[in-house]
């Protein structure tokens, strides 16, 4: 650069834009360069936003410089314009939506070396046996001592001479290796010809070299991800620099999801999600960066990562509420996906057998190509799916099972074959109740009951992680042994179903049950070899799992989601409902799904069990569209937060005093929402319905600029809400 320049630098903490450094002389800094800059008295990392001349307003500036220039890939332009939108659009600090970029601050060191061994010059010296395990052991891979001892089973001692005697050469290696490249040319498996013609339709998409979003709609065990996969494999046969990157709602999902990537290309992907170690995020963090990692699977957050070049995005699931991320920066990644794609030229597919009522919409008008597999290939046919009314057919007292389930279950099992029980209720019981006074059992700081967990003899809170032992005595009138379950979770239902059938091999796939990826690797797979003949399910079962030998599922409670004020409850049960059944039948054998309900006659239900679908659609979208509500109008929720009740309601109240008037816009509240105390913090909503066409980000950005809160309030913005407790 000629003339002097200054650099925009953003760092990756709550503020609200960057700040101005002097660029020193010979120093090599663009748009998206990693640096090290002067903020107060520390160093930190930051982003170059923006590069620009010094101006003469610019000559009584003070202005520190920058450090140093980071030896990282610089951000391509398009994560910085992602990171812009996503806080403008979500009213959220620019630099809180940057530090979930740089999520891994240790990828923006070097990586760390250690020193491996590899054959050098036998001839000088003498062969043993250990020495001879030792040089096989060294063809199979890079180890360090420790490593390659215990690969040769001898002592560390061993390695050591043998490095002396210059029998192993020692090289410093990087920690972070590269990992193993995907061979696109490998043949998947054979398609027929609906779902080769849908294929060819996604490819024709992704060779666009632009934005191309596409919904792909398929009924559950159509082979949805097999078509993508060849997507996916013409992604990477094209450029040899391309990266992809596939979005699954539950880490229950990414074990399965993973053996199939192995299987089709050749090398597991590399994955990012809660359960990474701090190395193995960097790693993974660093090969994105540098367009090495070529397939990523992730959870909703790889979408923060700074691919080199991102050429495809798939958001399996895409109907999933996982999806939607409920602290910090409030976002969806399904939409965030789309926008991600749009800022990097991408392809994007949108992949579910149950689709949302948003993204259908967008397909039935032209703004997503809609690619569809109707069928299952093969002998594999959906499962009918039929109701019990229990009001005709009521479980016996205690117990939650109806008489025609047990018989369905009794005959599945008869024939060697296998049932889920779906109930997403975790625990044993999700109220406890002192049967002398009344008293529910609720955590002492937020308005939640607490689930007893029969295993582990505990009351646990869901939602903040709070757990007592069960007390023997009621804390509210002190009785002895008065405290009661009330209703069924998995626990209690796996105690009614050992006892019905006590020679069945019986199991719960929970959250509780497999808390880590190998727990739910390992219960998959006993259930695909037929180890488990009951399984007991929360919503970890109802997502994309294959089980060939199961052929019933019962739906204990097809009510439950039913319940409330939540304006996505009958398509959430609807899609819930499906994506369960769907699990049945999957193979050769002919599958049902019975759902036990109070409710029959529901639209949803009843669109289920008749296979009409796009009559439950037609009926919700004409719903959404009277109300005004998503697809066809958009909400936002300000959620206030205070230690006191006065204090939470007097800053609501003061929010809406000051609202903007602006037509097409309605607020609503301030109201208590029924969750009103959280962590020891008391809750009131604000909920705004606007007209599709208005910015309520821009509009509720204005808003908060005519509010001064106390410093113990805190407000959080929700565009789009999907929670309303």
């Amino acid at each position: 650069m000629s003339a002097p320049h200054l650099a925009s630098v953003l760092f990756p903490m709550p503020v609200p834009e960057p700040f101005d450094y002097e660029i020193p002389a010979g120093m090599d800094i663009g748009k998206g360069t990693l640096v090290r800059a002067p903020l107060g008295t520390r160093s930190m990392h930051g982003v170059v936003w923006d590069v620009r001349a010094k101006t003469d307003a610019d000559e009584n500036r003070k202005l520190k410089a920058v450090k140093e220039v980071l030896d990282v890939p610089p951000l391509p332009v398009g994560v910085l314009e992602f990171v812009d939108f996503v806080a403008r659009y979500c009213c959220h600090l620019q630099g809180v939506v940057l530090r979930m970029v740089l999520s891994s601050p240790d990828a923006l060191c070097p990586s760390p070396t250690h020193t491996t061994y590899r054959p050098g010059d036998q001839t000088c010296i003498k062969m043993t046996e250990a020495r001879q395990r030792v040089f096989a052991a060294t063809h199979k891979g890079h180890f360090n001592a420790a490593e390659l001892a215990r690969a040769a089973n001898v002592s560390p001692g061993v390695i050591k001479t043998l490095a002396d005697a210059g029998g192993l050469i020692a090289d410093e290696q990087s920690v972070d290796r590269p990992f193993t490249q995907p061979h696109p040319a490998r043949e998947g498996l054979t398609l027929t010809p609906i779902q080769r013609d849908a294929a060819h339709e996604l490819i024709a998409l992704t060779r666009q070299d632009a934005f191309a979003p596409a919904l792909l709609d398929g009924v559950t065990g159509s082979g949805k991800t097999e078509v993508y996969f060849d997507a996916i494999a013409d992604v990477l046969r094209k450029d040899p620099k391309a990266q992809v990157l596939v979005l699954l709602p539950e880490i229950a999902l990414t074990q399965d999801v993973l053996a199939r990537f192995e299987t089709r290309f050749g090398a597991p992907p590399a994955e990012w999600h809660s359960e990474r170690t701090k190395m193995q995020r960097r790693r993974v963090w660093r090969e994105v960066a540098n367009g090495r990692a070529r397939i990523v699977v992730g959870a909703r957050s790889a979408l923060f990562l700074p691919f080199a070049d991102l050429r495809l995005i798939v958001v399996d699931e895409e109907h999933d509420s996982s999806y939607k991320q409920e602290d910090g920066v409030l976002y969806h990644a399904r939409d965030m996906a789309v926008a991600r794609a749009k800022f990097s030229k991408a392809a994007i597919i949108l992949a579910s057998a149950t689709p949302s009522l948003e993204t259908m919409r967008n397909a039935r008008a032209g703004r997503y190509a809609h690619v569809c597999l109707p069928a299952r290939p093969g002998a594999a046919v959906l499962p009918p799916i039929s109701t019990i009314d229990l009001r005709e057919h009521p479980p016996e007292a205690g117990c939650w099972l109806s008489p025609p389930l047990i018989h369905a279950m009794a005959q599945t099992l008869s024939k060697q074959e296998q049932c889920l029980l779906f109930l997403n209720r975790r625990g044993y019981a999700p109220l406890t109740i002192c049967r002398k006074c009344g008293e529910r059992m609720k955590a002492p700081d937020s308005a939640t009951y607490l689930v007893e967990h029969r295993y582990s003899g505990r009351l646990v809170c869901h939602l903040t992680g709070y757990s007592i032992p069960k007390p023997k005595h009621c804390p509210a009138c002190g009785t002895a042994d008065s405290l009661h379950p009330v209703g069924p979770g998995v626990e209690r239902l796996y105690e009614e179903v050992t006892g019905l059938f006590p020679e069945q091999n019986v199991e719960i796939f929970s959250s509780d049950t497999t808390k880590h990826a190998d727990d739910v690797r390992a219960l998959i797979a006993r259930m695909e070899t037929g180890k488990i003949d009951i399984l007991i399910g929360t919503q970890m079962a109802a997502k994309g799992h294959n089980f060939p030998g199961l052929t019933l599922v019962g739906v204990v409670d097809a009510d439950m989601g039913l319940h409330g004020a939540d304006l996505r409850a009958g398509e959430r049960t609807y899609q819930t409902l499906a994506q369960v059944a769907g699990r049945a039948g999957r193979a050769d054998k002919p599958g049902r799904a019975i759902l036990q309900t109070h409710q029959p006659d529901h639209e949803a239900i009843l669109a289920l069990c008749s296979g009409q679908r796009e009559t439950f659609i037609e009926a919700e979208l004409s719903l959404r569209e009277d109300m005004g509500f998503p697809p066809f109008g958009r909400l936002a929720a300000l959620i206030f937060s205070a230690a006191t009740e006065h204090d939470a309601q007097a800053a609501a109240q003061a929010f809406a005093a000051v609202a903007p008037l602006v037509e097409g816009v309605d607020v609503w509240g301030p109201s208590e929402p029924p969750l009103n105390r959280v962590r020891g913090r008391w809750r009131r909503r604000l909920l705004l319905r606007a007209e599709p066409h208005i910015d309520l980000s821009a509009m509720i950005s204005a808003w908060r600029t005519r509010v001064k809160l106390h410093r113990n309030v805190r407000v959080k913005v929700d565009i789009d809400p999907y929670s309303f407790l």
